[in-house]
């Protein structure tokens, strides 16, 4: 699936939702279902610097294609950061790189998040097209 299918996935889902208190409950859940880090990967290099919360992030290359996992110690935080995963992980660091986050503003993420939250959010996608970055680098 690519990532801009996966977005418009997500779109359609959030379009369900007639409030955002709805839609707050729904990236509550989606958090936990989020693919949760290994403890020991909860570092200070994977913890993503920009965010009030705590947000630690790993990669993994497999197949050409990075995996990521992550967990957060707010659960609005973990939430958003498992819509993310679940638009960039399995996907080439070319397609990473390479994608919109369209999807942020076509659910009006951003406009309901406060201000700290909306760049924790800007945070976390420059994070995972770092690691992007780095593994592209490696596959050349």
């Amino acid at each position: 699936m690519t990532i801009q299918d996966i977005q418009n996935d997500i779109i359609d889902e959030f379009s369900m939702f007639d409030d955002w208190m709805q839609r707050y409950e729904y990236m509550i859940e989606l958090g936990k279902s989020l693919p949760l880090i290994d403890d020991s990967s909860k570092t200070d290099d994977n913890l993503i610097k920009g965010c009030q919360s705590k947000v630690w992030v790993d990669a993994k290359l497999e197949d050409d294609k990075i995996i990521f996992t992550a967990d957060s110690d707010a659960i609005i935080t973990k939430g958003i950061i498992a819509i993310l995963i679940r638009v960039f992980s399995n996907q080439t660091p070319k397609a990473i790189l390479e994608a919109d986050t369209v999807f942020i503003d076509e659910i009006g993420l951003k406009e309901h998040l406060s201000p700290t939250r909306a760049n924790g959010l800007v945070s976390m996608i420059k994070q995972l097209k770092m690691y992007a970055i780095a593994y592209q680098t490696q596959l050349q």
